[in-house]
Parts: structure tokens; C-alpha cells; sequence
């Protein structure tokens, strides 16, 4: 009998425990430990040398920080059972099994309009049927369909398990310091109030700290303008292999690969599925590789862009770029590298960030008093104003030279 109860050693939170078995089963599974060859941030090692930890890490991570979250309730009295324990670990742990290639940049690119949690969703439902249906709470919790909705919201809200595991391995393994918040002192001042995720009034300034660490860390690492260039280079190398290949242009790349290049239909087949699973970053990584000879000038030169770390020039603005001074950018372009198609190669990302949604699953503070509030109408607050603000930003994008 194999002893399924493992330890496993973490950089970030140190030793995560496996307490049930069926989390064990999971992780073993082919589908999860396909997460291992799939970036946690995509490209962002183009950037930050360190950043190439994986989805596994993560996953392991929100199950490790889940864990602490549902001991913490419980001695504070709060009733959880066994089996919402299992439920609400395995739902984190799943959370991101449908994540594709490089993650957020190529899902709409693979399979149309499929967004990582459908594909997770379907997943979890094979898997389900698989483990004879050890999974149905942790489905009916991943949905939010589950009747005490702090589970759903440990699993997805603004202040999520999910989070909080990836704010502070991003900023460990990218080295930005200003990520790296206190998921414990967060994770200890949480509590539950009519079956409502809620934090206790004295932590306020733990989740602003949070809230803040999280908008440094987009506009600094995610968003960070030559992150945003690499994440849209991916984009426009598989539209641009998609055209070639509906052209009938045969390019090289993996079976899998090859099969979503020709894809046409729109509603998932079982074969899209097993296709799906069996892909991750190595298929994406060799097909650029080759597609850098490509006789097609637009995929040889993003492809060399991202192989060679040759990127192309990046000005960032907070107002949109003036019509005319992109036309001379196109101009200039097609004289420069003798072609008349630059409009392909200039572009402006737009990329926008609201820190706090104060309509959308506010966060509640639990007062001494038993009363809760939300936290943009605290008078402890100090920050509010910062992080309920919409910030937009503009970075267009030319060839150097």
C-alpha cells in the first residue's frame, strides 16, 4: 500500500502537507502533472530571469494556503466538515488544471472563445467520473453553487487563496519585493459571518497592504511593458500561423499543435479534449523554434523576436497614440526592412487595471461590535481612494532600428 500522505518541500510557504489521499490521486494524474510544463507567467522570464516557475508550484501552493485558511476558521469556531475540507483543497488544487500553453495568452487562440475555467470545469468532471464521484463537492465549490458560499469565495473572489499564493511566489521568483505580502497575517485575521468570507476589523491595513502589493505587481511585472509585448508577440505568432495554415501553408510543428492550427469546428470534441491535455509550453517553444526559417517575413520575425530575445522597441503612455505618429512608425518600417505589410508589426496594447472593485464581491470587515462593513466605507482605510480608481495604459510597439 502506497503511503499517499506526502510532504513536499516549497520555496515559498516551506513544507505543504498532503492530508487526504484523493489530493495525492489528483496530483499523480496525467492532466495535473501536465502543469508542470506550463509557465506560471507565460514569457515573463524574458524579463525576470527567475520567473520560470510553473502552474504545479501554484496549484500546490493555493492547496498548501487553503489548508491553513480552513484551520484558521475552524478554531475560531467554525463547523467544517471532513468532507467540505477535501472539497474546498481539491477545488483549489483544480482550479487552473484547464490552463493551456503559456496560459492566459494562447486559450482563445487553441479553442476559440474557451476560457481556462470551462476547460478546468470539463476536466474536473472527467476526473470525477474517474474517482467515482469524490469530486462533487469540490465541483459544486469551484461553481459556486456549494450552500455555504465562503468556500466559493476562499476559491475565487478579491481576496482568494489563489491570490494570495501567486502575488507572493510571482514577486519571490521574479525578485520584485513589492509583491511579497503577508499571506499568514491575512490568512489569520480571516473569518466567517452568516457563511460569508470576512475579515476580522484589525486587519485592515493587512488587506490594503494586499490590494496595493497586488496593483504593484501588475503594473511592475505583468504588466510591465515589455511583459505586455511578449504576451501579445505569442498572440499575434499563433494568429498568424492559424492564417498561413488555412492558406493551406503545411508549417512545421507537433501533431497536437498542428491539429489546433487546422482546427475550424467551434464546439469541443472529446478529441479537442485528449488533444488539449497532452499540450504545454515545450509544443509552442519547438514550433517557434522552426517557424524562425519560416518563408512567411511576419512569422519568421516574431518568432526570432521571442527565441533570440530580440524584442521589438516599446514606448508607454497613459493616453492613446496619436493616429499620425503611428502612421510614420508604419511608414518607416516597410522603407526600413524593404516590405509593405509594417502595419502588421506596429501596434498599440492598451492595458487597464482597477486594484478594487467595490461592486463586485466587496471585502467585509467584521467588527468588535459583530456589525460587518465593507471596506470602502471604513474610516480606518487608508487607501481607498487609490485602489477604486481605473487606471489605463498605452504602449505601442515598432520594430527597433
Amino acid at each position: 500500500m502506497q503511503n499517499k500522505l506526502k510532504i513536499i518541500n516549497d520555496p515559498v510557504h516551506g513544507f505543504i502537507k498532503i492530508p487526504h489521499e484523493i489530493l495525492f490521486d489528483i496530483i499523480e494524474h496525467p492532466y495535473f502533472q501536465r502543469l508542470r510544463r506550463i509557465s506560471q507567467t507565460g514569457l515573463l522570464n524574458l524579463i525576470f530571469p527567475g520567473a520560470t516557475h510553473t502552474r504545479f508550484h501554484h496549484a500546490l501552493g493555493a492547496m498548501h494556503l487553503m489548508f491553513t485558511a480552513l484551520e484558521t476558521l475552524k478554531q475560531k469556531g467554525i463547523q467544517i466538515t471532513e468532507e467540505e475540507e477535501k472539497g474546498a483543497m481539491l477545488a483549489i488544487l483544480m482550479h487552473d488544471i484547464g490552463h493551456g500553453p503559456f496560459s492566459h495568452a494562447l486559450e482563445n487562440m487553441l479553442m476559440d472563445d474557451w476560457h481556462h475555467e470551462t476547460l478546468s470545469l470539463l476536466l474536473m468532471n472527467r476526473l470525477n467520473d474517474e474517482f467515482d464521484g469524490q469530486l462533487s463537492t469540490a465541483i459544486e465549490m469551484f461553481q459556486g453553487k456549494y450552500h455555504r458560499k465562503f468556500f466559493n469565495q476562499l476559491i475565487s473572489s478579491q481576496l482568494d487563496v489563489d491570490r494570495l499564493d501567486y502575488l507572493k511566489r510571482d514577486s519571490f521568483f521574479t525578485g520584485v519585493s513589492e509583491g511579497n505580502v503577508n499571506t499568514q497575517r491575512i490568512i489569520s485575521m480571516m473569518n466567517v459571518c452568516e457563511d460569508e468570507l470576512v475579515i476580522d476589523a484589525k486587519g485592515v491595513y493587512s488587506i490594503e497592504n494586499f490590494l496595493t502589493a497586488r496593483m504593484f505587481m501588475y503594473w511592475q511585472v505583468y504588466y510591465h511593458k515589455t511583459s505586455a509585448l511578449a504576451e501579445f508577440i505569442l498572440v499575434k505568432i499563433l494568429q498568424r500561423a492559424k492564417f498561413l495554415a488555412s492558406q493551406g501553408v503545411d508549417l512545421p510543428a507537433t501533431e497536437n499543435l498542428k491539429y489546433f492550427l487546422n482546427r475550424e469546428k467551434s464546439t469541443a470534441t472529446n478529441e479537442d479534449v485528449e488533444r488539449f491535455t497532452q499540450m504545454d509550453d515545450n509544443d509552442i517553444i519547438h514550433a517557434m523554434k522552426l517557424w524562425q526559417k519560416s518563408d512567411d517575413f511576419i512569422l519568421s520575425y516574431w518568432c526570432q523576436c521571442v527565441i533570440q530575445r530580440n524584442l521589438p522597441k516599446t514606448i508607454i503612455s497613459s493616453q492613446p497614440f496619436d493616429a499620425k505618429f503611428v502612421e510614420e512608425k508604419i511608414k518607416g518600417t516597410n522603407e526600413f526592412l524593404e516590405i509593405d505589410n509594417a502595419q502588421e508589426l506596429v501596434h498599440e496594447i492598451e492595458r487597464e487595471l482597477l486594484p478594487y472593485n467595490t461592486d463586485k464581491q466587496p471585502i467585509y470587515l467584521l467588527q468588535k461590535s459583530g456589525k460587518i462593513l465593507r471596506l470602502d466605507e471604513s474610516e480606518d482605510q487608508l487607501l481607498s481612494g487609490l485602489i477604486t480608481n481605473k487606471t489605463t495604459r498605452y504602449i505601442l510597439t515598432f520594430p527597433r532600428h
